[in-house]
């Protein structure tokens, strides 16, 4: 299934995608996706419902985040060797792991606000997993009967802020910086996390092109570990890290978003974002 939120933000509905792509509405049957709806009981619910018997949403529509009930944005550093390379940085040998402010996120095409002292600004097209079920001290070998689905995250981050402390957190939090969606994809249509094709463009150019099977921890070892060191609620989610291709590794001059930039990005059957980079007001 692919589950999805559309509206203006603060009134989205909750959605399903058809065959054909196309936004049907949820509404009538439930009046919201969140953690109820991605527990197995509720998936199984969602599973039995024919996508073309709900109504078309017709005419042009802002897709938000696909869930609500987010308590824990958690995020992977450095999980791909090349983006570890291109960063300066040593391949880690144990999932490096922080979190992004909840209030970071943003639904798939909203604008990504360039903080006022903002001088570094970058993209990183990254793997969300979903969880479905409560996650507490879980094997590798189970992890995955915790997740509910997967979806496109873009990881974006202000480099001057993240590199003033040994803590990434201020690079990573601002309002904007945590897009999420267009669709939540359940586990069933991704049977294989560690091989989905990733994409990111700027301005039409292509800067990021990868593989989640070239991460350096899977997503099965990510949510055991992350689940020794806190408990994972239904509708958290776990962002992956990114492969290479981000601004701060161009050679010879890292390249920073700038007002006016469109970032596009993509994962094999997660969908697509797309953000305009504007100024703080």
């Amino acid at each position: 299934m692919k589950l999805c939120r559309y509206g203006k933000d603060g009134f989205e509905k909750p959605g399903m995608i058809d065959a054909d792509g196309k936004v049907r509405d949820l509404s009538k049957i439930i009046p919201q996706i969140g953690p109820n709806e991605l527990s197995p009981r509720g998936l199984a619910m969602l599973s039995k419902i024919k996508p073309e018997t709900l109504p078309v949403v017709a005419g042009s529509h802002r897709m938000g985040v696909p869930y609500v009930g987010i308590t824990k944005f958690v995020a992977i550093g450095l999980n791909y060797s090349d983006h570890a390379k291109e960063a300066g940085m040593a391949i880690p040998t144990e999932p490096i792991v922080f979190l992004k402010a909840t209030s970071s996120i943003c639904g798939p095409d909203d604008d990504t606000i360039q903080p006022p002292h903002s001088t570094k600004l970058d993209w990183e097209v990254e793997l969300g997993i979903v969880i479905g079920t409560k996650a507490q001290h879980v094997s590798e070998a189970q992890a995955l009967d915790h997740v509910a689905g997967y979806c496109v995250v873009n990881d974006v981050s202000e480099r001057a802020f993240q590199m003033q402390s040994s803590q990434w957190d201020k690079g990573k939090g601002y309002d904007t910086f945590g897009p999420i969606g267009p669709w939540l994809v359940t586990t069933d249509e991704i049977t294989d996390p560690q091989n989905l094709n990733m994409w990111l463009d700027l301005n039409g150019k292509r800067m990021q092109s990868g593989n989640t099977r070239t991460m350096i921890f899977s997503c099965a070892h990510i949510v055991s570990y992350v689940s020794q060191y806190m408990t994972l609620l239904p509708g958290d989610i776990i962002t992956t890290g990114t492969p290479p291709g981000v601004g701060m590794g161009v050679k010879p001059n890292p390249v920073w978003l700038q007002p006016g930039d469109v970032v596009t990005l993509g994962i094999e059957g997660l969908g697509q974002q797309r953000q305009k980079i504007v100024r703080h007001a």
